[in-house]
């Protein structure tokens, strides 16, 4: 009488536990990596508004400084208005005030997104401008 022959068994995939937990490390990994890849995007996206923000703030600058070249004099009191800059409309205020050395003003120019009016700032640009001379020192 002959013994049946021994079958070896060589298993070349994965157990049903070992699919199981690597799905597992999957789901895990997965929601954290969209979570990391959209908080960079907000990011992205914030530092191109604050970028173009700053582009706007020097614009009302540079036209208050050819105002003052042209004769004209310098703010005083605050004003307000809205520019449009790549497709999109932007809220900017201007404060002036005068300082202690005479025929100087500081000048504060806010910049924020024009729907969202409320909040802080997107940009703040601080100036000193003399009102008889070409000398601009911001900061």
């Amino acid at each position: 009488m002959r013994l049946p022959a021994k079958r070896s068994v060589n298993s070349s995939g994965f157990t049903l536990i070992e699919v199981m937990v690597a799905l597992a490390i999957v789901a895990l990994a997965v929601p954290a990596l969209l979570f990391t890849m959209d908080q960079q995007i907000d990011g992205t996206a914030y530092i191109r508004d604050r970028s173009l923000a700053q582009i706007v703030a020097g614009n009302r600058l540079g036209e208050l400084r050819l105002a003052l070249r042209g004769g004209g004099q310098t703010l005083r009191g605050s004003n307000t208005g809205i520019e449009e800059m790549a497709g999109r409309e932007w809220q900017w205020r201007i404060q002036s005030q005068a300082t202690e050395v005479p025929d100087f003003s500081r000048v504060e120019i806010q910049i924020r997104a024009s729907q969202s009016d409320d909040g802080p700032a997107l940009y703040t640009l601080v100036a000193f401008l003399a009102a008889r001379s070409d000398g601009v020192a911001s900061g």
